[in-house]
Parts: C-alpha cells; structure tokens; sequence
C-alpha cells in the first residue's frame, strides 16, 4: 500500500491556508499546519470550512531556526507550502521589522533546513504581485521587481533568497507570484471584506456609508480557492520553477465596488465617502499580469474574473457559504457559523 503524502502549511489558520488544506485533504494527503500557538489558537477558519479536526496542528516559530529544525524533523514531510506571515500592505507600513520578519526570515530558516536535510523534501514559497510595483505592461516571471512597501519588499526577498537556495543547493523550491484574490475567509481588515460586508449591511437597511481611500488604484483580482489549486499544480511539476498566477485582468478599486454594490441592486456612489487617512504612504496604481506561463505549463486558467469574484463574494456574505471550490466538483459548501 502506498503511504500518503505528507504536507506541511506554514499560515494554516489563513485564507489560503485553509483552502489549501481543504485541498490536500480531498487529494488524500496527511496535513499538518504550523501556528505560532496552536494551543491558543482557535483555527477559526478552518473550522468554518469544516476541516478543523482532520489537520493536525503545530506549535513552531518561524523566525527561530531551531524551532523549525525540531518541527519538521518530527513530521518528515514531503512537501512544506510556506504561506505564513503578516499579509496586510496597510499593515506593513505600521510593522515593517515584524513583517520582514514573518515573511523574508521564515523563509530563510525553512530553506536552512532544507539545504542542510539534504532530502527530496518540495518546497512552494507564496509571493505576491506587489513585488512587481507599477506595471504599464504586462509582468511576467522576468519582469524586475519594484516593491513600494514593507510588505512587497519582504515577499520579493522571499522570493530572491528561494530562487538561490534553488540554483545553488539543487532544491525543489518553486514560488507562486499571486495576484490579488479573495474569499468570504478574508479578513475583516482587507479593503475587499470590507466593500462585501458594508455593502450587505446596507442593503439590509443599515444607515452607513463605506468610506475607502484611493479608489483608483487597479488589481487583478481573482478566486482564492483557484489560487490553491494553481499552487498545488505548480509543486506537481518535476522541473522546479516560479509562475505567476493572475486572472490576466485588471480593474480598478472603484470598479470592485460597483460590481459589488450592483450585485445587490444599489449604486456605489449614492453610498462612497472618499476618505484621506485610509492613503498609503506608497502605492503601486496598477498591476498588469501576464498569465501565460500559467496556462502553458500548469494547464491552469482563472475560471472567476472580477465580475464572477465579487457575485460569488456577495452570494457567499449573504448565504454563508464559501462558493465554488474547484477541487469538489458541482458543489457550493455552506461555512459553519461562527465568528473570525
């Protein structure tokens, strides 16, 4: 009989970390998430989305070397997805040393590791499309990173110090260059839940108004379920390598709203207060991706662009449901109640 493959999640208690579970779960792998606490953690979205007692949950410490070193040598996994760290942009600005920290440090440590077990371990980095800072053209995997804030800075060195310890060292160590993409297990801090949750209330009669800064800004914004699976395809590969994941389309904040408010028969404008202290110090404008990579040697495409994003968003809220997940096929599976 052959044994399952055992995976560790660095940022299980995550959006993406829960969906990639869920995943991996449904592929039939052994699953261990990482916590900084797991005993204290509730694991909350993991719960909602029903899997919370088929993980198998760690205490470790990313930014300590030994804690790691003792963590993975008891699992012994076989792939390690690093999705762990502070990944608010918003955010970085107010904690720039504990977001490099959780981010570009975590990430040298696992790769020690990696380089000193000398084992066939394969290793998937998260990197973000921030790091690409404004792209009048299409990026691609070669295109220079110009990161405009902590957060896009600590990620794009993630991303250098993973592609040396590939080129140096020989390890199976691939990175996804993510776009933008969201899920009703977002945060109630990102700008997107924020739009989703507002918009809801209104509709249901509240009095409020959404207040957001730059709306002008534009994203490509794609599914996060999608994500994972592209994530998953990319560690399949035998050849090691970085791929940009992106839906290939881009709007602008302001546009995200619209559809939003739209899905629920109002008018974003008769509801939008602009407001100056949400401005970042830096922003990037505009983000342009170029997905071709993706679909050439992944075989993997964006099903849900922006209009599908935000109706699933919407239907999600008012449902409690998490929408479509492509690796369970013809099924919506509701969220278990409960409080993020």
């Amino acid at each position: 009989m052959t044994s399952k493959p055992v995976a560790v999640i660095f940022g299980v208690s995550g959006q993406d970390g829960a969906y990639l579970a869920h995943l991996l779960l449904n592929k039939g792998y052994q699953v261990h998430g990482v916590s900084r606490d797991a005993s204290a953690s509730q694991f909350e979205r993991l719960r909602r989305i029903g899997i919370r007692d088929q993980v198998q949950l760690h205490s470790g410490d990313l930014s300590e070397f030994r804690s790691i070193l003792s963590l993975l040598g008891r699992i012994e996994p076989s792939e390690i997805y690093n999705l762990a760290g502070q990944s608010s942009v918003a955010l970085s600005f107010e904690l720039p040393v504990e977001t490099f920290k959780s981010v570009a440090v975590a990430a040298v440590n696992i790769l020690e590791y990696l380089r000193l077990e000398k084992s066939p371990i394969r290793y998937f980095q998260s990197v973000s499309s921030e790091c690409f800072g404004n792209t009048p053209e299409p990026a691609n995997e070669a295109t220079p990173f110009q990161p405009r804030s902590p957060y896009a800075m600590a990620k794009a060195a993630a991303y250098w110090t993973s592609r040396i310890y590939r080129e140096a060292y020989g390890l199976h160590v691939c990175s996804g260059i993510l776009s933008n993409h969201e899920s009703p297990l977002r945060p109630a801090r990102f700008v997107t839940r924020k739009i989703v949750s507002t918009a809801v209330r209104i509709a249901k009669g509240s009095k409020e108004r959404l207040a957001l800064g730059n709306v002008e800004i534009a994203r490509d914004w794609g599914w996060a379920p999608e994500y994972v699976e592209a994530i998953w395809k990319l560690m399949r590969r035998d050849e090691p390598s970085d791929i940009v994941i992106g839906t290939g389309q881009t709007q602008t904040l302001r546009q995200f709203a619209a559809n939003v408010f739209s899905e629920l028969g109002l008018t974003l404008e008769a509801h939008l207060d602009t407001d100056a202290s949400l401005l970042r110090p830096t922003e990037v404008a505009r983000t342009e991706l170029d997905v071709t990579r993706a679909a050439t040697e992944l075989g993997w495409m964006a099903k849900s662009k922006l209009a599908g994003v935000t109706k699933n968003l919407v239907e999600c809220e008012l449902k409690g449901q998490l929408g479509p997940l492509p690796w369970v096929s013809g099924s919506v599976a509701d969220l278990q109640p409960g409080q993020e």
